[in-house]
């Protein structure tokens, strides 16, 4: 698993783990959140949209359980 980083007013960066199917996702403001049975496409979609925070809120927040770490 590697981190990513992206650019975004929100995000700071993004890894995923292939084996867990768990999207990790670094805020800006320092907090860190792991979001389980994540499919490698939402992955692969919020590494490729335009705006990580648009895509990661309507696609990934609400729809898959998390925890903050």
């Amino acid at each position: 698993m590697q981190w990513v980083s992206v650019t975004s007013s929100n995000i700071s960066s993004i890894a995923y783990d292939d084996e867990s199917s768990t999207l990790y996702v670094r805020f800006n403001n320092g907090s860190q959140y792991a979001y389980d049975n994540v499919p490698a496409s939402v992955h692969s979609g919020l590494m490729n949209a335009s705006s990580h925070g648009s895509y990661l809120a309507s696609h990934v927040k609400g729809n898959y359980p998390y925890r903050r770490l």
